[in-house]
């Protein structure tokens, strides 16, 4: 008998301020609440935990090609040990190349974001790529590719 496998990253009562007051680097931290008032800022959601370790704002449906569906932030990051990751819609290195080029320091891979500090890269870039992520999410804007 098949199993359906449950999704790990969901929405959980686990207090923001506490999982962000406990990121043991000092810039790490600093950086990730500023992270966390930029993307309330430009989503207008607040900021709530989905599965152990991501900070996630607004959520939308999704429905793969295989059937498969489920629930997943709007938007969100991580405070990794070695630099935060930030959640973005997939594709994101083709479809914002222009505005990736305005970014700064990054690296990116499939739907994620690097981000060594969040003082290397422009914020108005980055605020752009979050917007972007929004509206395609919400399905308010088709992903373009500038």
């Amino acid at each position: 008998m098949a199993t359906s496998k449950q999704p790990v990253t969901v929405p959980t009562d686990v207090n923001v301020d506490d999982f962000l007051a406990a990121v043991a680097d000092d810039r790490r931290r600093a950086d990730a609440q500023r992270l966390r008032a930029i993307m309330g800022e430009v989503t207008g959601e607040p900021a709530a935990m989905w599965g152990p370790s991501i900070v996630g704002f607004g959520s939308y449906h999704y429905t793969y090609e295989s059937g498969r569906s489920g629930d997943a932030p709007l938007v969100g990051f991580s405070p990794r040990k070695q630099q935060l990751v930030v959640y973005l819609v997939g594709g994101f290195e083709e479809r914002y190349g222009a505005v990736l080029a305005r970014l700064g320091s990054h690296r990116t891979g499939k739907g994620c974001l690097y981000l060594k500090r969040l003082d290397d890269v422009d914020q108005s870039a980055l605020r752009e790529l979050l917007d972007r992520t929004m509206r395609v999410h919400k399905g308010v804007d088709r992903a373009s590719k500038r």
